[in-house]
């Protein structure tokens, strides 16, 4: 996709249009999803070298202009699965675990679809964790940075 093709499109499209073409261009990157939070942007997929997100990432800058894009694409092991991440045990971290309930405090560009595509593994299970907090939540689209969620199993 050439620059003259991205002119009067919205930024979210802009940025899942990259995305798709950075998927389709076979540079060791799948599953690349980008997060939108105002024109802030974070990408994540799974890389097969640190090369290759690092490519992924700058393909992606070319295409769009973002107040800041954050790189959490996962480098794949050998067996090609993502490298293992330490559990997550401390309040302070986001997606601990307390008396057998999961728990996740919003950073920026988490969204419900985010967060149930991480836990699930599945983004259109979004409404099983708004239902879950109900209490804190009156819009599934409208989820602030240091809120709470209770994620359940």
């Amino acid at each position: 996709m050439g620059i003259f093709g991205m002119f009067g499109k919205s930024f979210d499209k802009k940025v899942q249009d990259a995305a798709a073409a950075i998927n389709a261009a076979g540079i060791g990157v799948r599953d690349l999803r980008a997060v939108i939070n105002g024109k802030v942007v974070t990408l994540e997929g799974v890389a097969d070298s640190l090369e290759a997100k690092g490519r992924a990432v700058a393909e992606f800058n070319k295409m769009v202009k973002t107040e800041n894009t954050f790189n959490k694409i996962e480098v794949a092991a050998a067996s090609g699965a993502p490298t293992a991440k330490p559990p997550l045990a401390s309040p302070s971290a986001p997606g601990w675990t307390t008396g057998g309930e999961t728990v996740h405090e919003v950073v920026p560009g988490d969204t419900l679809s985010a967060l149930a595509k991480k836990y699930y593994g599945n983004g259109n299970l979004y409404m099983k964790i708004f239902e879950a907090n109900r209490d804190i939540l009156n819009d599934p689209n409208l989820i602030k940075v240091g809120q709470k969620l209770k994620i359940p199993k």
